[in-house]
């Protein structure tokens, strides 16, 4: 939006010390807000309490010493995930309504921010249709995957919970891992990634239902997504407390537990326990997918970030501590009940963990229909909430960066989005959609997205300025941030970030999924897809350094700055005013 005629020249540079500078406000026009406070809190909740906490944190966390990997994931969060997400709440609130695309960040970062949320949308919003359909096939008197007398089930079915003398071989599967693999996946129509065969039909319905409520979600923007947040971002927390309550009343339960807890301190000599934790707490928090910075974006100038900050980045640790309880309760429970060590039942991850694992205990529970309708609910109800920002996230970049033609179409841009996401997804519905899933998960949003954050912190620090940003901060909130906070942005948050990545590049082991190792030419094709959208930065600064006036070194610095800075950009006169 353009500046209104009145509006005063464009500022020159203030005093040497940017903390006393007035407290600039960089909308350039009327902006949808928060309706209340609390709406914001649950958006952020929602966004970064994901499945992830459910399935990956319980099986981080065993994997690597059990309770004394709290310690480097505690220390991992103080010093490196927490002030990249004090640091993005601030950044989109300050810079709004330039915010993802153009704020404090080089030429094309926000581009491919943009990217990243796209192909994240391919795959994330197909396994939110996978927990649908469980929900569906739950409202039944017996589950579907409590036996092996459906049409769907091998003889190398067999159950460990039928009674007598059960002889487990090789070959043996579970009830629910056939029914996730064949009646849900349909797995036994693909061989690989060659050949995916068909779209399952039953998926693609599930699909077209989530994308419908994500649709009507967000057409109208923060008015209506913010009163969405209220049942999705909540939900979640009613049902693990009833899931952890019921789990600990099981016989076994406190086996495992103890397993998910009892410390291994030899772990904490290993290298690769401390990149996990780095990973964990970086992709739990979620900053570098642009959504903290849209969100934050529709608050008021002055809203106390810092504080946000906090909270939330709190409650979504403490999430993931008890998704840890709430799982490993009832894998305690499976163990009692095989007459097994803990470690035996506790080996599947990812998705395997909510739709294999954990549906067949609660097939086995008294109450099982009613326990199984509420886990994929909150399933569902976790992941809406994470597509909910992932997607308004690139909905606010674009609108902020096209005001004059998109602004008062939101609608229809909203709607041409969602239907780029679900065109996209339709290879993830097929019988060998969940290889894409796995491809798509492991290299739409790996080294790309840490990369991504790591320019931004490198560029806040070094290139925005430190001082810079801080005066920024003051003049939102009234204090300037402490010499911690300073010393993570410009030195630890940044080797935080280049210890992941490095880490990550050394070590790549063969991608598999159920017997299946991906072939070269897939692997070469994630890299591809992983570099496509990091490769929006150089492309984009080509082009700038191209068609921007000026001699080289002019240009290259045009590049490297932030492109719409608040003091570049003209003030009407209610920012005027507001100023002391």
């Amino acid at each position: 939006m353009s500046a209104p005629a009145d509006s005063p020249p464009r500022q020159q540079a203030g005093p040497a010390d940017p903390s006393s500078r007035a407290p600039l406000r960089p909308q350039t026009g009327p902006r949808d807000t928060w309706s209340k406070k609390m709406d914001f809190l649950l958006s952020v909740i929602g966004f970064a309490v994901d499945l992830g906490n459910v399935w990956r944190f319980p099986y981080i966390c065993y994997q690597n010493g059990g309770g004394a990997f709290l310690i480097p994931y505690t220390l991992m969060a103080v010093f490196g995930g927490v002030p990249l997400f004090y640091m993005e709440l601030a950044l989109g609130q300050f810079h709004r309504p330039c915010t993802v695309v153009s704020s404090a960040s080089p030429a094309g970062v926000g581009f491919a921010i943009c990217v990243i949320g796209l192909y994240v949308s391919f795959y994330y919003n197909t396994i939110i249709a996978w927990a649908l359909f469980y929900l569906y096939s739950s409202f039944s008197g017996t589950l579907p995957w409590a036996s092996c007398e459906n049409p769907w089930n091998t003889p190398d079915c067999l159950s460990y919970f039928g009674g007598g003398n059960v002889t487990w071989t090789n070959t043996s599967t579970s009830p629910a891992e056939e029914f996730y693999t064949r009646q849900v996946l349909g797995l036994q129509h693909s061989h690989g990634l060659g050949d995916v065969g068909r779209i399952r039909w039953q998926l693609l319905l599930c699909l077209l239902l989530l994308f419908a409520i994500v649709y009507f979600s967000l057409w109208k923007g923060v008015k209506t997504s913010g009163k969405v947040v209220w049942v999705t971002a909540t939900l979640p927390y009613a049902v693990l407390l009833t899931l952890l309550v019921r789990g600990a009343t099981l016989p076994g339960a406190w086996r495992g537990i103890l397993f998910f807890l009892q410390p291994n301190w030899e772990k904490l000599t290993s290298t690769a326990v401390w990149v996990d934790a780095a990973a964990q707490i970086f992709f739990s928090l979620g900053p570098g997918f642009g959504v903290l910075l849209a969100l934050a974006s529709y608050n008021p100038f002055n809203n106390n970030c810092y504080r946000d900050a906090i909270i939330t980045s709190t409650i979504n640790c403490l999430t993931s501590f008890l998704s840890g309880l709430v799982i490993f309760s009832v894998l305690g429970y499976m163990a009692e009940m095989r007459g097994v060590e803990v470690e035996s039942v506790a080996k599947d991850t990812g998705p395997s963990l909510l739709f294999i694992t954990y549906p067949e205990a609660i097939a086995n529970m008294v109450g099982s229909t009613f326990f199984a309708i509420i886990f994929f609910l909150m399933m569902i109800t976790l992941g809406l909430d994470s597509t909910f920002g992932g997607l308004e996230a690139v909905i606010t970049a674009i609108l902020d960066e096209y005001p004059h033609t998109l602004a008062k179409r939101r609608e229809l841009f909203v709607l041409a989005l969602i239907t780029v996401s679900f065109l996209g997804s339709l290879a993830t519905l097929t019988s060998g959609g969940s290889y894409v899933v796995k491809l798509l998960e492991e290299f739409g949003a790996g080294c790309s997205i840490l990369a991504v954050v790591l320019l931004e912190a490198i560029a806040v620090s070094w290139f925005y300025g430190i001082q810079r940003f801080c005066g920024d901060v003051k003049a939102m909130l009234g204090f300037s941030p402490g010499l911690y906070w300073q010393v993570c942005w410009v030195a630890v948050s940044p080797a935080f970030l280049a210890f992941i990545i490095i880490s990550s590049l050394l070590d790549q082991p063969p991608l598999t999924l159920f017997n299946y190792r991906y072939p070269e030419w897939s692997i070469s094709v994630g890299h591809l897809i992983g570099a496509s959208s990091f490769a929006c930065i150089p492309v984009y600064m080509v082009s700038k350094l191209i068609w921007t006036p000026g001699s080289l070194k002019q240009r290259i610095a045009v590049c490297l700055r932030p492109e719409k800075t608040p003091q570049e950009q003209p003030l009407g006169p209610a920012a005027v005013s507001a100023a002391p």
